[in-house]
């Protein structure tokens, strides 16, 4: 056996490595009572060793194992590279949540399993085989389970857990039963084999590729698959619900792309018709019932499911610009959409409230976690000059360069749309005041770190220092993302010069 082809899985084996430091570590000082002791910085720090480590592999060629079942590319290590990022954010978002008393025994299980899934979309997103792509997706998809009913005394979170797995068990059948016609109609699981044998005549492709897309639509959460959403996000905890909106439905973009081009590419038409609808209906209806939302989680379940028909945009005739587009947007997508849930952790955190409605007043008592909610909005909701406004604009532009006008044209009017349901957070923040005067203001702390005002607005409170530094590297994402074209052009180079997987696209779609 060649052990050199290992050196291509060098993420993979990083973030393997990780992982049983953080076993070893959690095992010895967490047992027998050690409550406590183990902290944010261990998996922090080794995280962030591992995520410098693996972006160098951006700068080499291609490569493979197992055959041609893994493969390694340039955008792979990317993509890998900003999930990492990701996830980083999620632990720091996670400190306080960890540091409650009946949480302190379990941060080691948190860690570790928000790692396995994590080392799941890792084997995904290289997989070259559909038995790899599988191993990985139930890997990603078991263990995120189980983060969603985390708080297991929370019959909200049971309850999620168990909708959320349940459905993931039957969208996996649809997926299996996808592959198995698609080894029935080719003979293969190779990616690059099957793409060089299907046809649009093969009724079986056909079945294959509709289960494959529906199968993939639920960890998207694309419409029709989107009804687990809104109920799961609600009743996880906050900072699972925040990794599921980014971290997961990005991985699953990035999958999907990669295998329409590469085993489907002869039936670019029938799926650019069937995205071509589910892409207006995601965007249209999750719209239409983010308006209607005063729950903050619920509401941001459905403004995940927006923003997953702008992310799916740029699968429309996979071409590399495309492909670019997509990562930036997921890139830009993430650092906001975390920023906002790092808000609304804090805010749950130190005074149990998550409506919009008990926002109102916000900016007289937390004038900063406020102003850099709007951030985080205005860029969901693609104003300009932040980094929103590029992803939404590149993403257009890419599928308008493709032929999509009127979908673009379509796509555009409802983000004039979700202007107004992005803006009624900022409405509330700033401008629905419950009457709040100084001279109302009662201490509630010996410290006079918290104070609350009687029916007033969420009283004042201290962020944690792990918060702020989370809160840092999404605004500072947010901001310079959007006055700065390095990573986009940096993407794109890839895309064009490096990327097997863009070759192959390219080459199909002329």
């Amino acid at each position: 056996m060649d052990y050199s082809q290992f050196l291509n899985m060098q993420a993979e084996l990083s973030l393997l490595a990780v992982i049983v430091i953080l076993f070893v570590a959690d095992l010895f000082m967490c047992g027998d009572g050690k409550k406590g002791v183990y902290n944010t910085c261990l998996p922090v720090v080794l995280l962030t060793i591992h995520t410098v480590l693996n972006i160098c592999p951006c700068c080499q060629g291609a490569g493979e194992a197992f055959g041609g079942m893994y493969v390694h590319t340039p955008m792979m290590s990317i993509v890998k590279s900003v999930l990492a990022v990701g996830t980083i954010v999620t632990f720091l978002m996670a400190h306080k949540w960890l540091s409650r008393e009946e949480n302190l025994i379990k941060q080691g299980e948190f860690y570790l399993i928000t790692l396995f899934t994590l080392l799941g979309m890792y084997f995904m997103i290289s997989s070259g085989h559909f038995l790899m792509f599988f191993i990985g997706l139930e890997t990603a998809s078991i263990p995120m389970a189980a983060t969603v009913a985390f708080d297991k005394n929370r019959y909200e979170s049971a309850e999620a857990g168990a909708k959320f797995i349940l459905l993931a068990l039957f969208s996996a059948g649809l997926l299996l039963y996808g592959i198995s016609l698609i080894y029935g109609a080719t003979g293969t699981l190779y990616f690059d084999e099957i793409g060089k044998t299907l046809t649009l005549s093969n009724p079986l492709a056909l079945l294959g590729l509709v289960l494959f897309i529906s199968g993939m639509g639920f960890k998207i959460s694309l419409v029709p698959f989107h009804l687990w959403t809104a109920d799961t996000y609600e009743g996880a905890p906050t900072v699972v619900t925040g990794f599921l909106s980014v971290i997961s439905k990005g991985s699953a973009a990035f999958v999907l792309f990669t295998v329409l081009i590469k085993v489907f590419p002869e039936l670019v038409g029938a799926w650019n018709q069937a995205f071509m609808w589910i892409i207006i209906f995601s965007i249209t209806v999750a719209n239409v019932f983010a308006v209607r939302q005063n729950n903050l989680k619920r509401f941001m379940a459905f403004s995940a499911i927006s923003q997953a028909g702008y992310l799916v945009l740029g699968v429309m005739d996979g071409t590399a610009q495309g492909m670019t587009s997509l990562v930036f947007y997921l890139l830009v997508y993430m650092v906001a959409n975390l920023g906002a849930f790092a808000v609304i952790t804090t805010i749950e955190e130190n005074s149990g409230k998550i409506n919009i409605s008990d926002y109102n007043g916000l900016y007289s008592t937390n004038p900063k976690l406020s102003f850099l909610m709007t951030l985080c909005l205005f860029s969901l909701a693609g104003i300009p000059p932040f980094a929103g406004f590029f992803s939404k604009f590149f993403i257009f532009m890419a599928a308008f360069k493709a032929g999509w006008h009127w979908l673009v044209l379509i796509a555009l009017i409802n983000t004039v749309i979700s202007l107004y349901y992005y803006l009624l957070i900022v409405k509330a923040m700033y401008i629905k005041g419950p009457g709040f005067t100084e001279q109302k203001l009662v201490s509630i702390s010996a410290d006079n770190d918290r104070v609350m005002p009687e029916d007033g607005p969420i009283p004042t409170f201290r962020v944690d220092c792990y918060t702020r530094t989370a809160l840092f590297i999404c605004v500072a994402g947010v901001v310079l993302l959007g006055i700065c074209g390095v990573a986009y052009n940096c993407i794109d180079s890839f895309s064009y010069g490096l990327d097997k997987v863009m070759e192959v696209c390219t080459g199909c779609c002329k």
